[in-house]
């Protein structure tokens, strides 16, 4: 099968210095919120939730986005990488991890042994939260999604993980830690560390996927050490390669 590669917690209430509610952007569906769960399909085809994906309307974030970021990669990869939100560049260009981040990304991968055809990308939320910069100003400044933005592109994250199956899933960064286990997850407590996920815990017969915890790529890039910080970031990312072992 070829590879289908479409690529501080804030408050939704946000407003810019002129008053403007961030979130509002496009008049708003009038079916908006509820969540994503109605708009994904019973296939698991990752095309056919790509697709779907494109109409979510499931939470305010599709209105200032200029489309939906879905999933990218094989789904026959045995690692999932799972980050926060599309960034400018994976809002304008429709792929995930294709900004400065993905760059680094993509060097740590070989250096870690991970390679493409093993590697499905993602993030938590599929549409680009952002503001517009005080006083004005076409440069769109990253938000992170709140826990209930999170929540309501969760069921996304759901129907992808069940259509690719991987062995691991990584976890980039806080806000894809708290999309598979709950707000009170921290980076700090589980960094490094192999635990194991499901997203039916209390079902008897929920087997559970290895999820191994490490730092955001835009985090390597905002260290005061780089070379430290991505060497830190390759480590952990081998971790997550002798899983599979």
């Amino acid at each position: 099968m070829a590879t289908e590669r479409h690529r501080s917690d804030t408050d939704p209430g946000d407003t810019d210095p002129a008053g403007r509610d961030l979130d509002a952007g496009a008049e708003p569906h009038p079916d908006e919120g509820g969540g994503a769960e109605r708009f994904v399909p019973r296939s698991r085809s990752l095309r056919t939730l790509g697709a779907a994906a494109e109409s979510c309307h499931g939470c305010e974030l599709y209105r200032n986005a200029t489309q939906t970021v879905f999933g990218s990669g094989p789904r026959t990869a045995r690692v999932l990488l799972l980050g926060e939100q599309p960034g400018d560049q994976e809002d304008r260009l429709g792929e995930p991890f294709v900004g400065p981040a993905g760059h680094l990304l993509d060097r740590a991968l070989a250096e870690a042994g991970l390679p493409e055809r093993d590697v499905y990308r993602t993030n938590a939320v599929k549409h680009f939260r952002w503001r517009p910069p005080p006083g004005g100003g076409r440069r769109r400044i990253h938000q992170s999604p709140t826990q209930g933005q999170i929540t309501a592109c969760r069921p996304w994250l759901l129907a992808e993980v069940e259509a690719v199956r991987p062995a691991v899933i990584v976890a980039l960064g806080a806000s894809a830690g708290k999309s598979l286990f709950g707000p009170s997850f921290r980076v700090g407590d589980a960094r490094g560390s192999v635990r194991t996920w499901s997203a039916e815990p209390e079902a008897a017969s929920a087997a559970g996927i290895a999820v191994m915890t490490t730092i955001h790529p835009s985090a390597v890039l905002r260290a005061d050490d780089r070379e430290a910080a991505f060497d830190g970031f390759v480590a952990d990312l081998r971790r997550a390669a002798e899983v599979l072992k």
